[in-house]
């Protein structure tokens, strides 16, 4: 077996991922903040369903800095995971299969996913 004389470029802050990988990579976090998010869910759903006292503090978490991030960060992995599948479905249609039309829709998805998150936040304050 002879030794391999090839560089190995291992800097990953280096290499240049297509749009489509990018933004399939995107949509497997989304899915997991989506799973992660659900106790958080239910814990204030149940806070807020407690009383009065209760849906304050849910209401004043949300509002504070850190509660409009944590909302944006949920809205954006629920509008992303959403546009993304629409995505993987209309590609399991072959529509949009070919060369640029896959590179197209990819790039759609990740700017169209925080403009739908803005827009919902926008909504809900």
């Amino acid at each position: 077996m002879q030794p391999t004389t090839r560089p190995v470029f291992l800097n990953l802050l280096q290499i240049r991922l297509p749009v489509v990988a990018v933004m399939s990579i995107a949509h497997r976090v989304a899915g997991v903040v989506l799973f992660l998010a659900i106790p958080l869910c239910i814990g204030l759903v149940s806070l807020a369903l407690s009383g009065e006292g209760g849906f304050g503090r849910v209401i004043a978490m949300l509002h504070s800095p850190a509660g409009t991030l944590a909302l944006f960060l949920l809205l954006w992995a629920l509008s992303h995971h959403f546009l993304a599948g629409i995505r993987y479905l209309l590609l399991d249609a072959h529509l949009g299969v070919r060369a640029p039309y896959f590179r197209y829709s990819a790039r759609a998805v990740l700017g169209a996913a925080p403009l739908v998150a803005l827009f919902l936040l926008w909504g809900l304050t």
